[in-house]
């Protein structure tokens, strides 16, 4: 038997000032979400002692995630399942960011709520915000692209680090169908921007929003509307990005001013655009990936922060378009070789 196989035993010792309930959860969810993630290792909970038993990689490891556990819950953040999962996903993953630095990074607090990253790649983008001019987030739904952009823009705003937020997305969909529409052109493009305009909802003070976009200081709209401007002293915000082509790309991203910052958001698997088009967050890639200041931040579907369902239906999807580019790989036919 490895030494990894072994059985070792392990106490911890809480110390008073933490409840025992905040680090087992409300009926012991907290470590029942534990014992499913290390299904080989007992823990037995006793006054303010956790005795963990099994094999050694294990005990290890839920020594280390007790111990993220306490360094979170003692900045007063509270803990879910969820969080515990991602907790161990890190520790698994031989990061050199602790789980702890990851879930108490707080970008903002509005009404009571804090907006953090939820995960590595999350801490990573955000970080990755704060360090270049120009940042790609790509990623499936459900991982926080443009939410963490836009909590980040706000943060700017906040700190008069900028002037304004200008939000943009391509209305790919309205297309050839806009003028059959009813009501005036904004009532048209507005379903389009409605992401863009729930995350502001969700950071600041809606009473503020109107007066804000009528001063100008937040600005929502298309990004057919970007053309012939530069902006100076902004953070500015291109969300689904796949859906532009490479002239739309290049045309939003010499728009950049002096004391800008842009985010581009989008995921390369879900293109609208008319078939035969290229899309322009596919091609940049390939064109800016060296180019000094400008960084590509890549989440997965470890990153979700939706119902962890989401998750796995994106890894299905995933694993369904991967089976039938072979298929059709398999099937084309061979072109015949020089004789």
């Amino acid at each position: 038997m490895s030494s990894s196989a072994e059985a070792v035993h392990s106490t911890i010792v809480v110390p008073p000032s933490q409840p025992m309930v905040s680090v087992v959860g409300s009926g012991d969810v907290l470590l029942r979400s534990i014992e499913s993630l290390f299904p080989d290792a007992d823990i037995l909970v006793r006054g303010n002692e956790l005795t963990i038993s099994g094999p050694s990689d294990d005990v290890r490891l839920v020594e280390l995630l007790v111990g993220e556990m306490l360094a979170v819950l003692r900045t007063g953040q509270g803990l879910t399942p969820e969080a515990i999962e991602r907790s161990v996903a890190m520790l698994r993953g031989a990061s050199d960011v602790s789980p702890a630095e990851v879930l108490t990074a707080n970008i903002l607090t509005s009404r009571g709520k804090a907006v953090r990253p939820k995960t590595l790649n999350q801490k990573r983008y955000v970080d990755a915000i704060d360090q270049h001019t120009i940042v790609f987030g790509i990623g499936p739904a459900g991982t926080g692209k443009t939410y963490l952009a836009v909590a980040k823009a706000v943060q700017a705003l906040q700190a008069k680090r900028i002037n304004r937020i200008v939000l943009t997305r391509p209305a790919v969909e309205a297309g050839e169908r806009l003028g059959f529409l009813p009501g005036t052109l904004s009532e048209k493009i507005d379903p389009y921007l409605r992401p863009l305009y729930d995350a502001l909802h969700d950071m600041i003070d809606p009473d503020k929003i109107p007066r804000l976009m009528t001063s100008g200081t937040i600005e929502v709209a298309p990004l057919a509307y970007m053309r012939g401007r530069t902006l100076n002293d902004a953070f500015i915000i291109l969300d689904e990005a796949q859906n532009t082509s490479p002239e739309q790309m290049k045309m939003f991203l010499t728009r950049l001013g002096f004391g800008s910052t842009m985010v581009v958001t989008g995921d390369v698997t879900q293109v609208d655009l008319p078939s035969g088009t290229q899309s322009g967050l596919h091609v940049v890639q390939n064109i800016l990936g060296d180019v000094d200041d400008v960084t590509f931040c890549r989440l997965t579907s470890h990153d979700v922060v939706r119902h962890r369902l989401v998750g796995r239906i994106v890894d299905a999807y995933a694993a369904y378009d991967a089976e039938q580019a072979a298929l059709v790989a398999r099937s084309a036919p061979r072109r015949p070789g020089r004789r």
